[in-house]
């Protein structure tokens, strides 16, 4: 991921990458306007992406599909948050678009022993396909292998178990631009901080492909565009807890560093720890950066509190295009090995904007209020 990072040179040479000739960018707001328009990311085997734009059914298809009776399950790493669920209601309007069933929705509380139970309860009911995220890639690939060779059709979230292949043993994967949503959350840091400071990180310590490109294009972004921002401090987290070992992540990170000025963390959730850790240590000044747009934070953005920015995914449009990657499994219909959608980075003045384009609908009353609307 480093190596790719260096290749583009600065997270700023995106903008020599569109042919213009567009010089370096010298500022966040440019960075973070290019950044919408491209896709950093690479699948877990290294894929190029292709646009979710390009995977579409026509009504034949959808004809034909309907026809089948087809049944599905949605196989859940962890189920408790806006991000999971936003999935799962794309997958299931999608679903229900197309003719087939959903038989079940299971939630391993990212336990790897769970959801290989959850796997194995599943296919006493013969799903025609599975679309699930795998909490560890390698303790749950003899699950998913089983599943395959059964003749279950497996479209993936974000990861991909250890060892399989696009086209031969899954359909496709489907995900955000993580990688890029990292470099969004550098640049709305940079942008709060005025380029400078020293910062502390709140990792995700797991074998987990798409938080660790998170993590990847935040380090890189600051240590290539932002010199005067130092990282000083690390702590990883390892869940289920993961609010809770958040805050006392950045608590460590905050006693040991009583002059950082600002926080990352890898997801809404353990975001949400470090805001209370932030409380606890009357640090109200604290910047915190992050990405997926849970509601939680989003108040916080909304309220003018801790969380400055974030890069959000589109995990309901993702579910949607899973939904159709899945048809054209049923349709033996040749799929691109990777699909990912591009980052997008939220902040207060953007917020109702971006809660809309996250999840197909209006934010919710509290983020309204909290805007003073």
């Amino acid at each position: 991921m480093i190596k790719r990072r260096t290749l583009l040179g600065t997270a700023a040479v995106l903008a020599l990458t569109f042919a213009h000739g567009v010089p370096a960018f010298a500022d966040p707001d440019s960075a973070l306007a290019q950044l919408q328009k491209t896709v950093l990311s690479k699948g877990p085997s290294g894929e190029s992406p292709s646009p979710a734009s390009d995977v579409t059914l026509t009504d034949e298809e959808l004809t034909k599909i309907k026809a089948m009776n087809a049944t599905a399950a949605i196989v859940m790493h962890y189920g408790g948050n806006d991000w999971s669920r936003a999935q799962i209601n794309g997958l299931k309007t999608q679903f229900a678009a197309m003719g087939i069933k959903v038989l079940a929705v299971t939630d391993a509380g990212f336990k790897p022993e769970k959801q290989v139970s959850d796997i194995e309860t599943i296919m006493a009911q013969k799903p025609s396909i599975i679309v699930s995220i795998p909490t560890d890639p390698t303790a749950t690939a003899g699950a998913y292998r089983a599943a395959a060779e059964a003749g279950t059709k497996l479209v993936f979230m974000d990861n991909v178990p250890t060892g399989f292949v696009a086209g031969k043993d899954y359909v496709s994967v489907v995900s955000a631009d993580n990688y890029g949503n990292g470099v969004a959350a550098a640049h709305l840091m940079a942008k709060a901080l005025k380029g400078e400071g020293d910062i502390g990180l709140v990792f995700h310590a797991a074998d987990f492909f798409v938080t660790k490109q998170r993590y990847d294009g935040f380090k890189a972004t600051i240590a290539s565009d932002y010199p005067n921002i130092k990282i000083v401090a690390e702590q990883g987290i390892g869940g289920p807890d993961f609010s809770g070992d958040a805050e006392k992540a950045a608590s460590a990170i905050l006693t040991s560093n009583p002059t950082i000025k600002g926080i990352w963390a890898v997801w809404d959730v353990p975001a949400e720890g470090v805001i209370s850790a932030a409380r606890v240590a009357g640090r109200d000044d604290l910047a915190i950066t992050t990405i997926d747009l849970g509601e939680n934070v989003a108040i916080s953005m909304a309220q003018g509190g801790f969380v400055k920015g974030l890069g959000a995914q589109r995990p309901y449009d993702a579910g949607v295009v899973e939904a159709k990657l899945a048809g054209y499994a049923l349709l033996d219909k040749q799929a691109p090995a990777f699909v990912a959608l591009p980052a997008l980075p939220v902040t207060r003045e953007t917020l109702l904007d971006g809660w809309k384009a996250v999840y197909s609908t209006d934010a919710t009353d509290n983020i309204k209020s909290s805007l003073g609307q």
